[in-house]
């Protein structure tokens, strides 16, 4: 049965360097639950993040969203104007994927300290720029199941500079979904392509989901390209991925 009734709380969890703000949704009772990190788009922890973690925590998952921006902007969270927009733009930059790495790993150990957490792989879902760093996040030992949606970049580069995320795709431990609109200009279909194919070249069990008609951020009912067909069929994939690999 799925449990209906879920608490809400911020938390603070350890990265190697700072304190990382999170917000985290737990269904009530002793559990023990699968966990499930969440990760924000460039907009901050902002409501459809904490939409999302509610949404996995009554579908019984212990759910954690963590503040990717902490070293950039402490309590950020940002709605969809153009000047947010760039604000948001402009603090992905400022990012580097050795402590973003760090960053979710310090939610993974936090949601593993806790007692009603069942032992053994996580979960990670992301969107927008956390759909890219769901991609990285795969790499680590604890993520066995990843649901990468519209991560721009990926083919073409990684936070904080060099080789793009892609080439460490054979480092990827679990099972990764990605979710992408064909109409979303910032992710051409032939890097969408090369992702699949390099998916595909280590082995490993994926599936690349292919939106005709849907545009970057399809999954977001708060932004003007929300897709409701798109998105209705991405969440189903998603709590198949989990159900299956946690």
């Amino acid at each position: 049965m799925t449990p209906t009734k879920i608490e809400t709380e911020q938390v603070w969890v350890r990265s190697e360097d700072i304190e990382i703000e999170a917000y985290r949704a737990l269904p009530q009772g002793d559990g023990p639950f699968p966990g499930v990190i969440v990760i924000q788009e460039i907009f901050g922890v902002n409501d459809h993040i904490r939409d999302v973690t509610q949404r996995l925590a009554r579908e019984g998952y212990a759910a954690i969203a963590p503040a990717i921006y902490q070293r950039q902007a402490s309590g950020f969270e940002a709605g969809y104007t153009p000047a947010e927009i760039a604000i948001g733009r402009e603090y992905k930059v400022q990012t580097k994927a050795s402590e973003l790495l760090s960053d979710i790993q310090g939610a993974a150990n936090h949601l593993k300290s806790l007692p009603q957490v069942r032992t053994g792989g996580l979960g990670c879902i992301g969107f927008c720029f956390g759909g890219h760093v769901a991609y990285l996040a795969a790499t680590l030992q604890d993520i066995q199941a990843t649901a990468s949606f519209y991560g721009a970049g990926i083919a073409t580069l990684t936070p904080g500079g060099g080789e793009p995320t892609v080439t460490r795709t054979g480092e990827i431990t679990g099972t990764l979904y990605g979710f992408f609109g064909m109409e979303d200009a910032s992710i051409p279909a032939e890097q969408v392509d090369y992702i699949e194919a390099e998916l595909h070249k280590h082995g490993f069990p994926h599936q690349i989901f292919r939106y005709a008609g849907a545009d970057h951020g399809f999954f977001c009912d708060r932004r003007g390209s929300y897709n409701a067909e798109a998105a209705t069929d991405a969440w189903q994939q998603v709590l198949t991925l989990f159900r299956d690999r946690l």
